[in-house]
C-alpha cells in the first residue's frame, strides 16, 4: 500500500492522466495526432526531476504546474504548448488520485478475501465445537466456536460489498478546469472526458466534483470501518486468550511476544497490532469530513488534509487485514478448555435451558423466578445449579425437566445452520465476484 502512494507512482498517476488528457484531445479534435502522440511520449518518469519538482511545489503551493513545466520543456514547439490544454491542476490530481484509491481499493478486496478465507475455515472446523457465548464479559448461554466466528465472517462479507461501492465512488475521473464549468476545454469537453475516463479505466461525470469530496471520505471510512472489522476479530483472540480463559492463543514462535523479563510471556503481539492500527485510523478517518467542508469551487486549505490521512488510512487498513488474516490462520484453538469452562460456575451458563425447559408446564415468569433462586442458591454456596435447583423446586415442578444436568451442547440452538448460511454466503459471493470486473461495473456506468 505504500507503493501504491509513494511519491513515484503519484507521479506516474498525474503523468498518465496527462498522457491520457492528450490523447482524447487528439480524438476529439481539440489538438493534432502528432501534438498527442509527443506529448504521451515525454509522460514518463524520465521526464521528471523529482527534487526539483518538490523543491518547486513548496514554492507553487501544488506540484502540477512545475510537472506541466518539465513536460513540456521535452517537448519541441508546437505540442509544447498542447500540454494540460484546458485543464486545471486539480482534475490531475484527483483523477489520479482516483486511480490510486481504486487501486488500494483492489489490493484491500484482496486482504478481505484471504481474512474472510481464513475464518470460513474456522467456521467450517468448529461448527460442532461448544463454547460459553459471552454477554457483558459474562458467560450466558452455550454456542459453538464456529458460529461465533460465522458473525464475524457475514461482517466481512458485508465489508466486501462496501469495498464494492466504495470503489465505484471513487474511480470517477476530474476534468472541468478551473472554475468547474469547463469553459477552457470547450464545447467538446465531455468527449474529452468521456475518452480520458475510457482510457484511464475510470467512469465519467457530467458534474465536477473539486469540492465535493464525498467520495474520497468513503474511500476513508472504508479503510476505517476494515480495520475496525478486524479489530473485533483482535479483541475477541484476545479476550479468549487471557490466562484465565485460555480458549484460544495466537500462533507461537521463538520470542513471539516475549517479555524482557518475564520468561513465560507470549502476548498475543498480532492482536495488539491490530487493535492499535484501528484506533489510528478511526481517529484519523474524522479529518476527512474536515476535507468536505471546502468552500466555494477549490478548497482551501480543506483539500491538504488528504494528501496526509489517504495515504496513511489505506496503509492502516491493509496492515490491519493483513495481520488479522495472519492470526487468524495461525489460531490456536483449544475445545477442551472450551468445553471445560462451561463447567466454570457449575453450570449456571444452563440457566435458560432450564428456565425455558419449564416455562411451558409453570409459565416463563415462574419458571424464571424458580430459576433465578436456584442461581443465586449455586452462586452463593458454590453448588452445583442442577442441585440447587432440586431444593428450590419440588418434584412435581421439575417433571418436565428429564435427566439432569442438560448437557451445554444440547442448547446451542441453530448454531450449526448459523455457520453453514455463512459460509454458503461468503463462498457464493466469492464464485460471483470472479465474474466482475475489479470494482464491480463497466466504465460506462
Amino acid at each position: 500500500m505504500a507503493e501504491i502512494f509513494s511519491a513515484e507512482r503519484t507521479v506516474l498517476a498525474w503523468l498518465r492522466t496527462e498522457a491520457a488528457l492528450a490523447r482524447a484531445q487528439a480524438g476529439a479534435g481539440v489538438i493534432s495526432e502528432a501534438d498527442a502522440r509527443a506529448i504521451e511520449a515525454a509522460c514518463v518518469p524520465g521526464t521528471v526531476d523529482l527534487s526539483r519538482l518538490w523543491s518547486e511545489a513548496v514554492n507553487v503551493g501544488y506540484p502540477i504546474l512545475p510537472l506541466v513545466r518539465m513536460i513540456a520543456a521535452a517537448l519541441p514547439d508546437g505540442p509544447n504548448g498542447r500540454v494540460h490544454y484546458g485543464a486545471t491542476t486539480q482534475d490531475i490530481m484527483d483523477t489520479g488520485l482516483a486511480l490510486q484509491m481504486g487501486e488500494a481499493l483492489d489490493h484491500l478486496g484482496a486482504l478481505l478475501a484471504a481474512f474472510g478465507d481464513a475464518l470460513a475455515r474456522m467456521v467450517a472446523e468448529h461448527a460442532g465445537t461448544v463454547i460459553a457465548a459471552r454477554t457483558h464479559a459474562q458467560q450466558a448461554v452455550p454456542t459453538t466456536f464456529g458460529a461465533k466466528m460465522a458473525v464475524l465472517l457475514a461482517e466481512v462479507a458485508r465489508q466486501r460489498d462496501r469495498v464494492r461501492d466504495a470503489a465505484r465512488q471513487v474511480r470517477v475521473v476530474s476534468l472541468f478546469g478551473a472554475g468547474g464549468t469547463s469553459a477552457a476545454m470547450g464545447e467538446r469537453s465531455s468527449e474529452v472526458r468521456r475518452q480520458v475516463a475510457r482510457l484511464l479505466g475510470l467512469r465519467t461525470t457530467e458534474v465536477p466534483w473539486h469540492v465535493a469530496r464525498d467520495g474520497v471520505a468513503a474511500f476513508g471510512v472504508t479503510c476505517a470501518s476494515l480495520a475496525a472489522t478486524a479489530a473485533r476479530f483482535a479483541r475477541e483472540v484476545v479476550d479468549l486468550s487471557r490466562t484465565e480463559v485460555g480458549e484460544v492463543r495466537e500462533a507461537g514462535g521463538h520470542h513471539r511476544g516475549a517479555s524482557s523479563t518475564m520468561p513465560q510471556k507470549a502476548n498475543p503481539i498480532g492482536c495488539e497490532a491490530v487493535i492499535g492500527m484501528s484506533g489510528t485510523a478511526g481517529a484519523l478517518s474524522s479529518g476527512l469530513f474536515r476535507a468536505m467542508e471546502a468552500g466555494h469551487e477549490r478548497a482551501a486549505g480543506e483539500w491538504q488534509v488528504e494528501w496526509y490521512v489517504v495515504p496513511l488510512l489505506a496503509e492502516l487498513a491493509a496492515g490491519a487485514l493483513a495481520t488479522a488474516a495472519e492470526v487468524a490462520a495461525g489460531l490456536r484453538v483449544y475445545p477442551e478448555v472450551m468445553r471445560a469452562n462451561l463447567g466454570a460456575e457449575g453450570g449456571l451458563i444452563m440457566a435458560e435451558a432450564y428456565m425455558m425447559r419449564l416455562a411451558p408446564a409453570l409459565g416463563r415468569e415462574r419458571a424464571h423466578d424458580l430459576v433465578y433462586k436456584a442461581a443465586h442458591d449455586a452462586r452463593e454456596r458454590g453448588r452445583a445449579l442442577a442441585d440447587a435447583l432440586r431444593d428450590v423446586a419440588g418434584p412435581e415442578d421439575l417433571a418436565s425437566l428429564g435427566e439432569l444436568p442438560i448437557p451445554p451442547e444440547s442448547y446451542v440452538g441453530d448454531a450449526e445452520a448459523i455457520c453453514a448460511a455463512a459460509l454458503d454466503a461468503w463462498r457464493s459471493d466469492a464464485a460471483t465476484d470472479e465474474t466482475r470486473t475489479s470494482d464491480g461495473w463497466s466504465n460506462d456506468e
